[in-house]
């Protein structure tokens, strides 16, 4: 690692300004202070707080818009993974994302009472995590995620926040439990919901809902996580040779 006085100044800059973001100094959904003023406060040119913030778009965290500035888009960039954060973006939507925990069970793969996980991830003890999203008040995702027991050691109900980004589980996966994948797989279907899902969206048994199942993957190609979401709603994508910018209906 690099003495401070050898890091570049934009690399400085860019670490300052990347930590106000992570930290909620310059919240989701929020606009960065301009050049001019970032350039004041880390006393450096703007050809410098340009470089760094340029950086920021690249890796996702922030987006530029002509006349408009800089807008914080994601604490969790998905980078090269088809993973984004549905607290981001009910965030940058001005919406108010909430989370109701449920429940964490430990599953023996053995029992055979685990359906639609993937085979690679029945080889040991899981444990699933299962939570309910809401926006503004109504729910809108039933959330199931499951992880080898052993990489969520000691889970309990206070790992995971009811409120604020912090209850993104991107976040909660790799800060608090060290998680780390490289790549991810989706795949998007209807499905119809049964009394108890029909229960929780208050909707009609058989509505339909979507499910998304996403699979994260390490770089040897191990699961690390898989999550089961149904939803109500629609979900459209923006694709772009960066990334991948879903829409929440």
């Amino acid at each position: 690692m690099l003495p401070e006085d050898d890091i570049p100044k934009y690399e400085r800059a860019h670490r300052a300004i990347l930590e106000r973001v992570k930290s909620g100094r310059y919240p989701v959904g929020a606009r960065i202070p301009t050049e001019v003023e970032l350039s004041s406060q880390f006393n450096v040119s703007r050809v410098t707080i340009r470089r760094a913030l340029d950086i920021l778009v690249r890796e996702g965290y922030v987006e530029s818009k002509q006349g408009s500035g800089y807008t914080v888009l994601t604490q969790s960039p998905s980078s090269d993974t088809c993973l984004t954060s549905f607290t981001d973006a009910m965030l940058r939507a001005g919406r108010e994302p909430t989370t109701r925990f449920l429940s964490i069970e430990h599953l023996d793969p053995s029992a055979g009472s685990i359906a639609n996980i993937p085979d690679d991830l029945l080889q040991e003890p899981i444990t699933c995590v299962r939570r309910l999203r809401l926006v503004d008040g109504t729910p809108r995702m039933l959330v199931m995620t499951y992880a080898p027991t052993r990489l969520l050691q000691d889970a309990k109900p206070e790992d995971f926040p009811e409120s604020g980004p912090g209850q993104s589980i991107l976040r909660i996966l790799s800060e608090r439990f060290n998680l780390d994948w490289s790549a991810a797989c989706e795949d998007i279907s209807p499905v119809a919901a049964d009394q108890k899902m029909a229960e929780t969206f208050n909707v009609e048994p058989g509505c339909p809902l979507l499910k998304q199942a996403c699979s994260a993957f390490d770089d040897k190609g191990r699961i690390v996580f898989h999550e089961d979401v149904f939803r109500t709603g629609s979900v459209s994508f923006n694709l772009s040779q960066q990334s991948r910018t879903p829409t929440y209906n």
